[in-house]
């Protein structure tokens, strides 16, 4: 075994032995001012919660995150403000890495722990399948009309998929959950309401999706101080210590994300052993994929894909390998038509 490897397997070991999983709540798998409108609720909320004298002592606690991890380094973050993984509570807290020195806040709804955050000159911008959900048309329409779509290819819908996903995940009860590419938060909020989770962090590179699941928790009246935390963040840089998360979920993801090998391998990066990574997509087929359907012709989509910035369809083969490449053992798939919902486990 390399001595990289190794390392990487001991702080596995080490730190799994000190956080282990909290199974005891599995029964509940079963149960079904110049700031944004938005900001002002979480603000006001967080007012409300610094009235209380139990919590006013904790504003300027200052300790080091056990899941939060520096983007650039991945040092873990030096969080300064009160402890939760809620929304009050994180918007009020400032995050910083002891290493590089970078900062990180919550001038919005979420907390923003992409590399760029904070940079004032330098823009950068994805493929035109990863930017087309950063619209604010789009991140309105998703739950509205557009993810109901899905149901033509063979998607069960929301609360199948849901207890579905819930079945895989039976083994991680109790820990921190990621839902990571959460669009609005179809899932990220069943999840929470669920209780099955100690914290769900739902994640999203998009501004506007993180602001819509936003707004969608304020309509469904969820509890300002639920265990979940919104972040924006890069699916191929995941702003996590390494095995500190129990359970990753990405639904109806992969096929947009820039590299799948680079985001599953985070994935693996940051999941403790004995971790479940769960995630839906649409399988290749003559109808999304044309001519790159054909084996004979699949090399070809390397060198198009980028130039028609078309979504990244797979076999379960292509699956199943990518998967089992980047570190995941115990592999299972459930195929509905083009609809595949798959799992792999950290060892």
């Amino acid at each position: 075994m390399e001595p990289a490897v190794r390392a990487a397997a001991a702080s596995c070991s080490s730190y799994s032995s000190l956080h282990p999983p909290r199974a005891l709540v599995a029964r509940r798998l079963g149960r079904s001012s110049g700031l944004s409108l938005p900001a002002r609720r979480v603000a006001v909320a967080a007012a409300a919660i610094a009235l209380d004298p139990e919590t006013k002592s904790e504003q300027n606690d200052t300790s080091e995150t056990e899941v939060f991890a520096c983007p650039v380094c991945y040092e873990p973050l030096i969080r300064k403000g009160p402890p939760g993984m809620n929304l009050p509570a994180i918007y009020r807290s400032g995050f910083k890495c002891s290493k590089c020195n970078k900062s990180f806040t919550s001038k919005d709804v979420f907390l923003d722990l992409t590399v760029t955050s904070g940079m004032k000159e330098y823009s950068e911008l994805k493929p035109a399948r990863t930017e087309l959900f950063r619209s604010p048309l789009v991140s309105y329409l998703y739950e509205r009309g557009w993810r109901q779509n899905f149901n033509r290819s063979g998607f069960p819908g929301r609360d199948e998929e849901f207890q579905m996903a819930q079945d895989y995940f039976q083994s991680v009860a109790g820990g921190i959950l990621v839902d990571v590419s959460c669009g609005s938060g179809l899932f990220s909020r069943k999840f929470a309401s669920s209780g099955a989770y100690s914290s769900v962090i739902a994640l999203d590179f998009s501004e506007n999706m993180l602001r819509q699941c936003y707004d969608y928790i304020k309509q469904e009246e969820t509890p300002m101080n639920t265990n979940l935390a919104l972040v924006r963040a890069d699916i191929s840089r995941l702003p996590f210590a390494s095995c500190s998360i129990d359970a990753i979920h990405a639904g109806a993801a992969i096929h947009c994300w820039p590299s799948p090998s680079n985001a599953i391998a985070e994935i693996s990066r940051v999941l403790k052993p004995g971790g479940v990574f769960v995630a839906t997509t649409f399988l290749s087929t003559p109808t999304n994929s044309g001519l790159f359907s054909i084996d004979a012709l699949k090399p070809l989509r390397q060198i198009v894909g980028p130039v028609n910035s078309s979504y990244n369809f797979f076999t379960e083969g292509e699956l199943e390998d990518l998967c089992r490449s980047c570190g995941l053992v115990n592999y299972s798939s459930k195929v509905q038509r083009s609809f595949i919902m798959f799992s792999g486990q950290k060892p």
